[in-house]
């Protein structure tokens, strides 16, 4: 005869199930409260930082506060920003989200503490007239509202799930501020023109390239009657296009600080990068695909590695060229309170830069697997044949916008890559079931279930192509509300 528990156990165990559970409930609700407690440690930390660095002097706390509002940026950066690098890789299962997060963290940490910029422009992307600005006191209010309010939209941003460019988040609050302070007549309407055409422009280009490199995979490698064969072939070139490209796009955005190089001697140095890596590659996709069977599914191993490398490469070349715009009205307002006047460009002291790489570490970490979740997986579903293709198509549009002289978003790009992927799956999704119904004569698809049968969740698409349209009004804005509260509370 067995033991039966006595009712006063049953009881106990009862409640002490439900006291399990109130905890875990407790503990999953308090991880974000967690985050943000960090992230007020390394705000308050930079802001010390830079009281200790400008030697207490009575002009530093416009540094100090500053300097908050810049590890602030910095820390919405890395939630925001660093998910359209990672979050193709991510979600076409080439890196865990763990592995990412580390990867990325190293790389855009490297890019701007080793390759990023000696210099930056005050005034960002020249939108306005320096010398509606002159009175230093005004441009480090503008500075600072500008700063402000960018973060202030970022985090906006990432909290509603939309990967947005802080260049153009930092611009919009240059141009609000600097109409608040100085009028309309201060801001160069033919450049901002530019950087709202930019909003079509580089999505439109990423999208086209992407989809164009899906359709040649698919034309020469995945349609085919020996794909491991064609694989052998084509892969090394597709591999070879990739350095080439990363090359010439970090010799022009990522090593300003190493050397200047010219357009041409980029080109020529992609070139020959791209000739040795894909000849490297051949022995090397050979031994991968040794064995594999003439699947799709196999054909997905050999671009695993070429991802990870290309989203690593696109991790240092953001570091070093966009970490500089975001903390560049911070280093501006150094450069005044140090020399009591304004310059149109400024060097970034190194304890900036460490601030804005330090940030951006820490803002992943924290808070980026919500939107590299989101672009990785609920845009479009993602391969890491698809994802590679986002992700060459990002290095690649960037070289022909700086090629044309066009300004261009590395957000608006990497994102419109994905939708161009999805769009291209679902026309072509489209064009083979129309293909098979002519040859089959089966009973016609109604309308209504062909347009229910997208491979590109509609909701994500208007969320995002929103937020892109209203970024700079937006932050502009809010930028013009910050100047004005500063100055209301005499700072």
């Amino acid at each position: 005869m067995t033991d039966q528990p006595t009712p006063q156990w049953k009881t106990l165990d009862k409640d002490l199930n439900r006291l399990t559970r109130l905890e875990e409930a407790t503990m999953y609700a308090s991880r974000p409260l967690v985050g943000v407690g960090i992230s007020l440690v390394f705000v308050s930390l930079a802001a010390v930082a830079a009281a200790i660095l400008t030697g207490g002097e009575a002009q530093s706390l416009a540094v100090v506060v500053a300097a908050a509002f810049g590890a602030y940026m910095a820390l919405n950066i890395g939630a925001n920003d660093v998910a359209n690098n990672m979050g193709p890789a991510v979600g076409a299962k080439a890196l865990s989200l763990l592995g990412a997060i580390a990867i990325a963290a190293v790389f855009e940490t490297a890019g701007a503490l080793i390759a990023g910029g000696d210099v930056v422009s005050t005034i960002s992307k020249g939108i306005i007239d320096p010398a509606g600005l002159a009175d230093s006191m005004v441009f480090v209010r503008a500075m600072m509202a500008a700063l402000l309010a960018a973060s202030i939209w970022v985090n906006i941003a990432t909290w509603v799930g939309a990967p947005v460019s802080t260049t153009h988040s930092v611009v919009g609050g240059v141009m609000g501020a600097g109409i608040i302070a100085a009028g309309l007549g201060t801001v160069n309407w033919p450049t901002m023109g530019a950087i709202a055409a930019s909003w079509v422009i580089s999505p439109l280009l990423g999208g086209i390239i992407a989809a164009a490199m899906l359709a040649f995979i698919k034309w020469r490698v995945i349609y085919v009657e020996d794909r491991i064969a064609a694989a052998r072939t084509w892969v090394p070139v597709l591999i070879g296009i990739m350095a080439a490209a990363f090359a010439t796009y970090l010799s022009l955005k990522g090593l300003k600080k190493v050397v200047s190089i010219d357009f041409g001697s980029a080109l020529l140095i992609g070139a020959v990068a791209g000739i040795v890596v894909g000849l490297i590659s051949v022995p090397f996709i050979r031994r991968q695909s040794a064995g594999l069977e003439n699947r799709v599914r196999s054909l997905k191993t050999l671009f695993r590695l070429p991802l990870v490398v290309s989203a690593a490469l696109l991790s240092f070349a953001h570091g070093a060229n966009d970490v500089a715009n975001a903390v560049g009205p911070l280093a501006a307002i150094v450069y005044v309170q140090q020399s009591a006047s304004v310059a149109g460009e400024v060097a970034i002291p190194l304890w900036v830069m460490v601030i804005g790489a330090l940030g951006i570490s820490f803002g992943l970490v924290l808070f980026g697997p919500k939107l590299i979740g989101m672009v990785g997986n609920q845009i479009t579903k993602l391969n890491p044949m698809r994802a590679y293709c986002v992700a060459l198509s990002a290095a690649v549009t960037v070289i022909a916008a700086s090629w044309l002289g066009l300004p261009v978003s590395s957000t608006h790009i990497a994102v419109g890559g994905i939708f161009g992927v999805g769009f291209f799956r679902e026309w072509h999704a489209d064009r083979r079931a129309r293909r098979v119904q002519r040859d089959r004569r089966p009973e016609p698809i109604p309308r209504q279930e062909r347009a229910r049968r997208k491979l590109v969740r509609r909701s994500h698409f208007m969320t995002i192509v929103a937020a892109w349209v209203i970024t700079v009004p937006a932050a502009a804005l809010l930028s013009a509300a910050c100047f004005l509260l500063l100055r209301a509370i005499g700072f």
